[in-house]
């Protein structure tokens, strides 16, 4: 019976697991500091790349929000294909 309930447990355990690395999936990847990407759209701050994105709409969204609640931060978008960089400009918030 103890047999049993611990293989029990172990399933339930790997599929919360599996259920983690799932929602991991999706979110953005950081980058090593040595490398620069030669695919996707990597979102800069004050220089320094941080967050590589698979689509420009999700960095520059990003980028945007992050201008938004600091204005003084010089935030740009990388397009790794192109090899350049796009600025994020401060948007007024929709009321």
């Amino acid at each position: 019976m103890s047999k049993e309930v611990k293989s029990q447990q172990l399933k339930n355990q790997e599929s919360k697991e599996q259920e983690i690395g799932l929602q991991e999936s999706n979110r953005p990847t950081n980058l090593r500091a040595n490398v620069i990407p030669v695919e996707g759209f990597v979102l800069t701050i004050d220089g320094k790349m941080k967050t590589r994105y698979a689509s420009a709409e999700e960095a520059n969204a990003a980028g945007a929000k992050l201008k938004n609640n600091f204005p003084v931060l010089q935030v740009a978008v990388y397009d790794a294909t192109k090899r350049a960089y796009t600025p994020v400009e401060v948007r007024p918030l929709a009321t």
